[in-house]
Parts: structure tokens; C-alpha cells; sequence
């Protein structure tokens, strides 16, 4: 796309209208990327990685929210929920040993349906996990920087066609070609950070010193990005297509560049406080989780390692997202309903590339071609949790889940248990038979080293 998108700007104060948030009771192997079939991006490798009408007259706000009940129904899937099958899905994660808590919640037309949790919060304690829980959403957050990305290009103040020179001089070798298109789509080349020895706790002392405090680690972003520019691109720009956090660390320093505010912050403004996401925040450094939530875990020879507490700059706007499944259905919603975008953006976010599993693959958003129909999201991974985040493509259905993988000892029970738990959410209720009697190619996401 030469020059900047013609969808006008706004300034994304509107409210969600018609948003009902109540209704409360969500592997390392860089090689599983092309499998994940779909929004599973987890990361590659690392530490951290365990998806038109014009512009309305002056004025007046583009990106006006379809009414409830409005939408092309008739194109969607059936509006009715099987909660028993839901809660069996959600019970069975757990059940498999695959994870100590998860959690999950169904939006159709604009209000949760169900909403459900299953497992422990606290290993210690014995406190069960609550469905309105709090979680790391690693990668989701992609979704919500490319978003106002996105936003800024309606506003002419970048260009998808911009090289990474001209917002960052000197940011990056060859950043004069690279695109921000490219960053969004991964196909810039750039080393994904992640990925560097240094990320990588497959070694027993790493992982032992990263457990006794590497984990508070602060890192400013060009930090990262200067690792990441250790090492040689994987590629020519434009010329292939590998997953790499590095491209999202630029995308939040774009952010920071072009509006003089942090991406956590223009996130925070242009996204979460119009929405009402109440339970959503962008952490900069705070280790902590707010509010209720359940704990993350790692498998240590001594028992479980409690990893809830971490320094979330190692993810930064790659992967420092925190959120509940009712957010993350009502952001998904918002995003595919035409409440954050314009036409004209909405569809540049989901032209994907014509790169291995860049072919399902847009703008930090993700097509999941499932048993019910197709989806669009991201799935996302940081030390102690695993989210996925789907909604069915004419604005019916959205599902969200967050996992807290632990003990995995049968993987083939874990991952027969998350395919069911995706396939039951985006269904909303029990998968066709041949469907569910058909494995996929993607599996429990483990969050034990990456973000993703």
C-alpha cells in the first residue's frame, strides 16, 4: 500500500456501544510455528514464547459500532452454547495434566455467554482459580500495538510503507529497507531476540539463575533490539517469513517516536479506556499481576517454581500484556466489528503474505480456519502462561482461554485436551465428530521458555 491509508483520522474516544462484559459465571519448537495452524503463534525460540464503506463526514467518528444483532447472522455460526460441553473442555485441560489452572469465556453478539474456570490459582494454598481471573497474554499483545499502528496510519502520521530508517534512524542495519508493513507481517528478516542464547533456559544453571532473579531483569527496547542486531537477518527483507518479537519492539518504539507517549500508554488511550477494559493493562516494569489471578509455574526437580513474578520489559510491546478472557473477547469483537478500524485498515490487517506460515499470517493478526468456520486472533506465551484469542470472522462468536502449563508429562493427553478446548470455544460447544476425531497439527503451547 504506497502512502498512508484514506480512512481519516479519529481521535478513539467513543465507548463500545452495545459491549456487555457482564455474564461471568480463558513448545518451544520454532519448526510447531508452521503447525500451529493457525493463531498459535507462541514464539519461537527464547525465553519467552512459550492472531468498504468511507470515512464518515467531518466530524464524525469512521468506526461507528454495528449494532447488536445486526451482523450478516446468516453467514455466521449458530448462537447457542453447549456450556456443558465448554466446561468439559475447560475441566479437561486441567484433568490432562497439561496445566494447573485455565480459563475460558464465549461472546456471542456482543454479550459472554459463558464464561468458566477450572484448576488451582495457588499450588500453595489450594485456592481454585476464578473465571474473571487476571493473566499474561504474552503475544496477544501484538494485536493491540499493530491495532494502533494501524490507527496512526489512518491518521496519516505513518505510512505502512515507511522504512524502519526514516521513524528510527539508526535503530536497525538496513533499516532503510524495511518497511512497517514488514515488521507487522514478519517479514522484515530481523533476528527474533528471543531466540539468542541468552533467552534460552534449556540449560539447568540458566534457568536457575533466570529463577533466582534474572527474571527482574529491566531492559529499555533498543537493549533488545540491539541483541537481536548480534546476529544476521534470516533473510532479505520482504523475501520470506519468520516470527520475530524484535519487529514488535520496533513497532513500540515507532509508537513512542511518532505521538511522544509510550506504546503502553497510546494503547491504554486508544484502546482499553474506550472499550471499558477493566481488567486489561500494559505494564512497562511492574512484576506484578493486579487483582485476582492464577499463578504461573515451572516444573523444577524440587516441586513447582512459582514464575508469576517477572519483569514483563522482557517482553515489552512483543509480549508485556495483561488481560481476562472477557476483555480479550470484547477487544477481539471491537477490532473485527470495525470499532477500532476503518475498512480500508481492517483489510490491510488481514493481508496476509505469501511466505510459509506467513500465508495465514497479517498484521499481528492471525486466520485460524476451524471446525466452525474461519477465525482471526493470536495466540500468545510468557513464562507460566499460554492464551489464545479467536473471533469468528462475520463478528458471531469469539472465544478466549488462558492456559497455565505445568506438568505435561503426557503430552499427547495435553494436546488432544487443547485442541478440544480450541476447537469447543470456537464451536461454542462440541466440534463436529469428524472434526474433533481429527487431531491438529498444533498442541498444548508450552509457555516453560518462550514469549510468543
Amino acid at each position: 500500500m504506497a502512502g498512508a491509508l484514506n480512512s481519516g483520522a479519529n481521535d478513539r474516544a467513543d465507548r463500545a456501544d452495545g459491549v456487555d462484559v457482564a455474564g461471568r459465571g480463558r513448545q518451544r519448537r520454532r519448526s510447531a510455528l508452521a503447525a500451529r495452524a493457525a493463531v498459535v503463534v507462541i514464539a519461537g525460540a527464547g525465553l519467552l514464547g512459550t492472531l468498504a464503506p468511507a470515512a464518515g463526514a467531518q466530524g464524525t467518528s469512521p468506526y461507528r459500532p454495528t449494532a447488536p444483532g445486526t451482523g450478516p447472522a446468516a453467514a455466521g455460526p449458530a448462537l447457542r452454547v453447549d456450556r456443558s460441553a465448554l466446561d468439559d473442555a475447560v475441566r479437561g485441560m486441567v484433568k490432562a495434566g497439561g496445566a494447573s489452572a485455565t480459563l475460558a469465556a464465549v461472546r456471542e453478539d456482543y454479550r459472554i455467554t459463558w464464561q468458566r474456570a477450572a484448576g488451582t490459582a495457588d499450588l500453595a494454598t489450594g485456592a481454585p482459580a476464578t473465571a474473571d481471573g487476571r493473566f499474561r497474554i504474552g503475544s496477544v499483545t501484538k494485536t493491540f500495538v499493530s491495532t494502533v499502528i494501524l490507527q496512526l496510519a489512518a491518521e496519516h502520521r505513518i505510512r505502512l510503507d515507511d522504512s524502519v530508517e526514516t521513524i528510527l534512524p539508526g535503530a536497525v542495519p538496513n533499516g532503510s529497507g524495511i518497511t512497517v508493513r514488514q515488521l507487522l507481517n514478519h517479514t522484515s528478516g530481523l533476528f527474533n531476540y528471543t531466540e539468542d542464547a541468552s533467552f534460552d533456559l534449556s540449560d539447568p544453571a540458566r534457568l536457575q539463575a533466570w529463577l533466582s532473579g534474572g527474571r527482574y531483569t529491566s531492559y529499555q527496547p533498543q537493549q533488545l533490539v540491539d541483541l537481536a542486531n548480534t546476529h544476521p537477518p534470516y533473510f532479505a527483507p520482504g523475501q520470506g517469513w519468520h516470527y520475530s518479537n524484535t519487529n514488535y519492539i520496533l513497532a513500540g518504539m515507532m509508537i513512542e517516536r511518532v505521538t511522544g507517549r509510550s506504546w503502553a500508554d497510546e494503547v491504554e488511550r486508544r484502546i482499553i479506556q474506550p472499550l471499558g477494559l477493566t481488567g486489561t493493562s500494559m505494564p512497562i516494569n511492574s512484576p506484578v499481576i493486579p487483582g485476582p489471578h492464577a499463578n504461573g509455574y515451572y516444573q523444577v526437580a524440587g516441586g513447582p517454581e512459582d514464575v508469576t513474578s517477572l519483569d514483563p520489559s522482557m517482553a515489552g510491546s512483543a509480549g508485556a500484556g495483561i488481560s481476562t478472557t472477557a476483555d480479550l473477547t470484547t477487544f477481539i469483537s471491537a477490532l473485527l466489528g470495525g470499532r477500532l478500524l476503518g475498512p480500508a485498515e481492517l483489510r490491510e490487517m488481514k493481508r496476509t503474505s505469501a511466505y510459509g506460515e506467513g500465508t495465514t499470517y497479517g498484521l499481528g493478526l492471525q486466520r485460524k480456519d476451524g471446525p466452525c468456520g474461519e477465525y482471526w486472533g493470536h495466540g500468545g506465551g510468557i513464562p507460566g502462561y499460554s492464551t489464545m484469542m479467536l473471533g469468528e470472522v462475520h463478528g458471531q462468536r469469539q472465544f478466549a482461554a488462558s492456559i497455565n502449563p505445568y506438568d505435561v508429562s503426557n503430552g499427547p493427553a495435553a494436546n488432544a485436551a487443547f485442541d478440544n478446548l480450541v476447537a469447543t470455544g470456537m464451536c461454542g460447544g462440541r466440534p463436529p465428530a469428524a472434526a474433533a476425531a481429527a487431531p491438529s497439527a498444533a498442541g498444548l503451547p508450552e509457555s516453560a521458555g518462550r514469549i510468543g
